[in-house]
């Protein structure tokens, strides 16, 4: 610089910067680049606070920067590491803005006045000991759920004495923050050059941890699923379900994990947080089964298949049949489950509560009936007579001149000639997969390799609706008519005590089949219009022969031609083939 430069600095200050435009550079007031610095892009951290310009922490940093010279920007954030939940930093910055508010306005007013009595006392010429100005301020700020405090520390104005590490611990303790305290910050706050207007995380409580609850581990799973695996020859093992869950007497079916215990925490005010420990959960005990000696594991006091009914788990004994169901051992009328290994002959019939496994074939003339899920290994062979009836899923090998009543699902490699019956799906793709004959019909799909035959044999395909319902109706109808004309004959009779105990016993009969067909009626009624809506049902084939019909409800299509890999829905009202 030039000597004529420095004696036009001296006289009227430094020559303002120029851009390289020519344009000189404004300098900003000491306040306003404060503010600027605040508002920066690199200061878009969640935990900073962001204040006005005009705030009055910029006001007694504008006079701090006049007294000390160069000073540090404020900085405000909560958050250093960010390692605080942000739910905390959300909720407690309102309360810091809220804060600093108060604590900074009645600062800028003890300060203001602190400067005028010094300016009032010189003026005066008054002699006074004592330093004009305020000392160095540590302000704390505790969060709402005590948990942590930070620190901000307003500097000292005119003669007032810097911030000590005995002021900061002193304002500590008159807070009543004494436990968590950060013992590094408090050493070097002290002489740090950041110590002013910033805001640091003087003490980090404890937070309580609740304990665990309790759970249960299962031996045994309490949802069945029923998938039946394919091999490489696109056959199914019907006989491999593993639908029945057998345990021995003694033998664990779950086992009980202890909830853990509560850790309190501390706040930065040494105050105990209490804590909540785990809830301990019963072991689902259920018929035919026991605790353990340590109460930890439920055990089965018998043999036989375990079942969850939704509560608990219990254990049924299952009835086993060596051979075949025939006349040594009469008809079976059983609670639990039932697992023939032989054949069920014509003319016998087996009810079960539960699953009935059948490992030859079931003959015509017989009738069955499972409360839950039906397996006939080999298959069934019919005459026209033979009912089975699943209010869970069947499985079999083949199905043939039989009538199927089938609540969820049925899959079989062939159907011939069969009156099927499914609020499911009829799924007919491995082994043969056809559908040869007969009425299929199924609230949601059918699933075939083939539908009908070359030879144009009739083959019904119903899709949608309520077939079960429609099957019920169609067995109440059928007993009314048996005991109409049962009433008939008897009406024929000579008078008698026994014409007229049977008389009274088949009238019993006929209104109790007259209000159930009242019923299944008016439930028809009910959702008929609701079903059409829906238009559900769908039929998926790889060949569907000529001479299949298609029914939707009241919409019937009869194929003229062969199909291949076709699918039939209904459209709009219309049935569609693709």
């Amino acid at each position: 610089m030039s000597l004529k430069d420095k004696i036009a600095s001296i006289l009227f200050g430094p020559k303002p910067e120029e851009t390289p435009s020519g344009d000189p550079i404004v300098q900003q007031e000491p306040l306003e680049q404060a503010a600027a610095e605040e508002q920066s892009p690199a200061s878009d951290d969640p935990a900073l606070l962001k204040l006005p310009g005009d705030h009055a922490l910029y006001q007694l940093y504008n006079i701090r920067r006049k007294e000390a010279g160069y000073l540090p920007a404020p900085r405000l954030c909560l958050d250093e590491d960010g390692a605080l939940p942000e739910e905390l930093i959300r909720r407690e910055k309102s309360r810091l803005q809220a804060g600093l508010k108060n604590v900074c306005n009645f600062r800028l007013k003890s300060t203001k006045s602190s400067e005028s009595k010094r300016k009032k006392d010189k003026e005066d010429e008054t002699e006074d000991d004592k330093p004009h100005g305020l000392d160095a301020f540590p302000w704390l700020f505790v969060s709402s759920d005590k948990l942590y405090a930070w620190v901000l520390v307003f500097p000292p104005t005119g003669q007032g004495q810097e911030l000590t590490r005995d002021i900061l611990c002193q304002a500590l303790e008159e807070q009543g923050i004494i436990y968590g305290v950060d013992a590094r910050l408090t050493d070097r706050l002290s002489h740090d050059e950041n110590r002013y207007f910033n805001l640091f995380l003087a003490a980090r409580g404890k937070p309580a941890f609740d304990g665990k609850n309790g759970n249960i581990v299962d031996y045994v799973p309490r949802v069945i699923e029923r998938v039946l695996e394919v091999d490489e020859y696109d056959q199914v093992d019907y006989a491999a379900l593993n639908l029945i869950h057998n345990v021995k007497e003694g033998q664990e079916i779950c086992r009980l994990i202890r909830p853990t215990e509560g850790e309190p925490g501390r706040t930065v005010l040494d105050q105990e947080i209490p804590a909540k420990s785990g809830k301990s959960v019963p072991l689902p005990k259920g018929r035919n089964t026991e605790l353990s000696e340590d109460g930890d594991a439920l055990v089965a006091s018998m043999s036989g298949h375990v079942e969850f009914t939704g509560r608990s788990f219990q254990v049924k004994p299952v009835l086993d049949i060596p051979g075949d169901v025939d006349f040594s051992t009469g008809n079976i009328k059983f609670l639990g489950d039932v697992n023939i290994k032989g054949d069920v002959l014509s003319g016998f019939t087996v009810r079960a509560m539960g699953n009935i496994w059948v490992g030859g074939v079931i003959e015509a003339g017989s009738t069955v009936e499972a409360g839950g899920d039906l397996t006939v290994v080999k298959g069934i062979l019919g005459d026209g007579t033979t009912t089975v009836r699943a209010h869970r899923c069947i499985f079999s090998k083949y199905i043939e001149n039989s009538t199927i009543y089938v609540q969820e699902n049925l899959q079989t490699d062939a159907i011939i000639n069969g009156n099927v019956y499914c609020d499911g799906e009829v799924l007919v793709r491995s082994g043969r997969g056809s559908i040869m004959g007969g009425r299929v019909w199924a609230a949601k799909k059918v699933s075939a390799t083939a539908v009908g035959s070359k030879s144009e044999c009739r083959t019904s395909i119903s899709l949608g609706g309520l077939p079960c319902t429609n099957f019920e109706r169609e067995q109440v109808q059928r007993e009314l008519k048996e005991l109409e004309i049962e009433l008939e004959r008897l009406e024929c009779q000579l008078d008698s005590p026994a014409k007229a105990s049977l008389l009274g016993k088949a009238r019993v009969k006929l209104n109790t089949a007259e209000l159930r067909l009242q019923q299944l009626e008016d439930d028809l009624q009910d959702i008929k219009a609701e079903l059409r809506d829906r238009e559900e049902g769908r039929l998926e084939c790889g060949v569907a022969y000529a001479g299949t019909e298609i029914s939707f409800g009241e919409e019937t299509l009869r194929l003229r031609h062969e199909e291949r890999q076709c699918v039939a829905k209904m459209v709009c009202g219309e049935i569609v083939v693709m």
